[in-house]
């Protein structure tokens, strides 16, 4: 599971950064990756910390 706090916490430090950029009026226009950033790859390690967590489960249930 450390790996996935690792994970978590540089995927928490890549959305505030994205967000950051979007608030911030001085800085250049949100682009392509902005919206990667807070969209897809949130989404993206959630499921799969979902399918981890499901897989991890089931195989504790067959024990």
């Amino acid at each position: 599971m450390t790996a996935w706090w690792i994970g978590l916490i540089v995927i928490l430090a890549a959305v505030a950064y994205a967000a950051y950029r979007f608030a911030c009026l001085e800085c250049a226009p949100a682009g392509f990756l902005e919206f990667i950033i807070l969209g897809i790859v949130p989404a993206v390690y959630l499921a799969l910390m979902y399918l981890t967590l499901k897989s991890q489960s089931d195989d504790e249930k067959r024990r």
